[in-house]
Formats: structure tokens, sequence, C-alpha cells
């Protein structure tokens, strides 16, 4: 950390001098960080980040109220290029995470249709509330479905994305090729290894009435205010071919077994299918997430080989089943934003004590007050949980105050 800082230090007071030529320049934005263009352009840098801070209240039926006051997001991103743009990368850290690596890939962007992408990013393959950057978001928390069948939506891999326009109608396909173990998955380290094999993934957006106005299709609320209607319909699906987390976003959560005694993992599928809108202040985003186990036959729950896993006994390790997530918001002109959200999951079996995923209704409301679009933003929201097949504990209730601010 005091090295990061004096490096930043550093940087900030060589700014200064670099200012001062007429082929360099620097400038800082609140929420677009502090840019630094050398060479005319020739190369780019971008220090920026983000702090959420929030208070909240919990109260679960049958257990004790909680209130709690803390950091929930604090990022740290730096991020440039070079040959004008001709090759990017972003290094982005949260401090307020356990493990705060986030981001940190190197991209070659061929011509202006096709960017390749290496290093650890936030995937495509999930819903589209997951391909949205936690400052993005409209909502205090994600929805019960990113919850349930993704985890940070980071991942370690190869990242081919591609856009192109058959007269008005945009069209974004993209692929992807990672570990399967989520976050910080470098393979060498025999504390910590990769297990199972390579996710396969892929996504088409089409945008049917024209793009959105720049980055707009990536926040939750219509910011840029669309002139006209516009429209994002998507679909994603990835095959994990030997998941050890529960979502297939990490690795080493539970250790299954072949008739020998070696580690084996069984397959997850998942599929997404979502829709954006945007115009004039409303937006609405709708989503379905669909997840499924294969490749089980064979595989063990104790390494001596006589403890066969039962199909449905996968329901203790995987999150299969099915979600829908509908959000409706609107902002005012003058900042003011009202949002409502309705999701839920069911799972693939009928539930146990040990099943991963619950069926659960989640029904959430939010106001908040932005100032300059979303740099600066002070947010209510209110949210109510439902677990119906739950005997104690099914209902949970939520309310939370948060500020962010993006520099």
């Amino acid at each position: 950390m005091k090295t990061l800082f004096i490096a930043i230090i550093t940087l900030l007071s060589t700014t200064a001098v670099v200012a001062q030529d007429n082929k360099n320049t620097a400038k800082f934005e609140l929420g677009k960080g502090l840019d630094i263009n050398l060479n005319n352009g020739e190369y780019h840098f971008n220090l920026n980040g983000f702090i959420q801070v929030y208070g909240a209240y919990r109260n679960q039926k049958d257990g004790e109220d909680e209130s709690v006051f803390g950091v929930k997001n604090a990022f740290f991103g730096f991020k440039g290029g070079a040959l004008y743009n001709k090759f990017t990368f972003m290094l982005e850290v949260n401090f307020a995470d356990s493990n705060p690596l986030m981001d940190a890939w190197a991209a070659y962007n061929y011509k202006d249709y096709l960017t390749i992408t290496a290093g650890q990013k936030q995937t495509f393959t999930n819903n589209r509330e997951m391909i949205m950057h936690e400052k993005g978001l409209s909502m205090a928390e994600r929805s019960i479905v990113s919850q349930y069948f993704s985890g940070t939506g980071r991942e370690l891999g190869l990242f081919f994305e591609s856009r192109f326009h058959i007269g008005n109608v945009g069209l974004k396909p993209s692929i992807a090729i990672t570990t399967g173990d989520g976050r910080n998955s470098f393979g060498s380290s025999s504390v910590d290894a990769d297990m199972g094999g390579l996710k396969y993934g892929g996504r088409l957006d089409v945008l049917p009435l024209g793009e959105f106005k720049p980055g707009n299709d990536g926040v939750g609320a219509d910011f840029a205010r669309e002139a006209t209607p516009k429209l994002l319909i998507g679909g994603a699906m990835s095959y994990n071919d030997g998941a050890s987390n529960s979502a297939g976003e990490g690795h080493g959560d539970f250790i299954l077994y072949d008739k020998d005694g070696d580690t084996r993992f069984p397959a997850l599928r998942k599929i997404a299918a979502d829709l954006l809108f945007k115009w004039q202040g409303l937006s609405v985003m709708a989503e379905y997430v669909n997840s499924s186990a294969t490749d089980l036959k064979g595989i063990y729950t104790k390494s001596t080989g006589d403890l066969p896993l039962q199909p449905e006994e996968i329901a203790n390790y995987l999150s299969i089943g099915n979600g829908y997530n509908v959000q409706v918001g609107y902002i005012l002109k003058n900042g003011w934003a009202f949002d409502a959200r309705y999701s839920k999951v069911k799972p693939e079996f009928k539930e146990t004590a040990k099943s991963v995923l619950l069926e659960t209704d989640e029904y959430a409301v939010s106001v908040a007050k932005y100032f300059i679009d979303n740099r600066l933003m002070c947010q209510g929201s209110f949210s109510y949980w439902k677990n119906p097949n739950l005997k104690t504990s099914n209902e949970k209730l939520s309310a939370e105050l948060s500020l962010q601010i993006i520099f």
C-alpha cells in the first residue's frame, strides 16, 4: 500500500511538468479521473476510482436485528493505452474486498471491430446486470439472480469482442475462453491451484434501434436521457468443464472424486437472455438465467470411491435452476431517480437442508439523488426476501442508506 501511494504521488507531481508542454496534457474531471495524454495522445493514462459507504438495518424472521455501517466498495483503477489506443490495459483493485484484485488485463484493438483481451476482467457471459460495473448499478445490491448464479463477474482468460452494423442495427458478438475458476486463478500456486477444466462462453447483443449514447448501455439508469427509444436484446451461454464453485466462478469450494480417488468435477452449463430499454429517463431491464449440471456419471462424494453422487445431490454443490429479474426505473432531469425490482429464483430439484439454491422471491425499491450523473450519489433502498419453503427464517427485510462518489 505504501509503495502504491508513493507511485501515485510521484505520478501526480510529474504531471505538473508534463502539462506545461503543449504536446502533453493533464486534466482531472470528477467521475472521469485524472487523464494524462502524451505525444499528442499517442500515449494515454488514467487514474480513477470510486467509494461507496453505507449504513444498513437488517431483520430476519426468527433472528436478531442487525445494524451495520461500513465501506461496501473502495475501487482504485489505473488504465491506459499506447499507439493511439491500439494497445490498452487496465488494473483495478477493490480495497474493501478480502481479495482486492478485480481487473488486470491487456488488450489489442484490431481495427474498429475486434478487440482481443488477455487477463482477468469482467466477463460478458453472465446476465446483463453482472456485465455492469459496480459503480453503474442503479440499485443498492445486485439482484438475487446475479447473487445466486454469479460471483463478482471476473474471470481469467482470453476474450474476443467484436461490433459491427447492418444498416442501423448494431451487432456485438463476443467469445471467451477462461480458466473457469474465477478471480486470481493463476494456476502456479500449489496453495491455490486451478481445479477442473476450462470454461467456454459467448454472447450476442443486438441493437435493433441503433446504438445507445456512449456508455449508456453499461449503467442501470438512463443518465444520457436517450432522445429516441433504444433497445438491446442479448443472449449468453457458457460451459464450465469442471466446476468446483457453486456458480462456476471460483475454485476449491468443494471436492468430488472418481472411483480411483482422484479429483473430478461436474460440468456446469449456463444460459442467459436479457433486454435493456431506455428512453428519455425511463429504463427497463429484464433477465432470465438457467443453470444446469452435466457429466455427473462416475463422480463420488468420497475418495474411497464407494459413495456415488446421486443426480439430485448435485444441488448440494452447484447453484442450478432458473431465475428471472425485472427492473424498472426513471430518472428526472433534476437527478432524482426511482427504481423498483422483482426477482425470483427457483431450484431445479426439490430443496433440502443442504441445497445451494433456495426458492426465493425478492422485492426491492430505491430512491436516489444523483449529482453530475452518478459521479456523486446518495441513495436510500428497501428490500424484502421471502423463502416460501423454509419453516423458519424465511423472511428478511433490509433498509440501506448509501453514498457514492466517483473520482
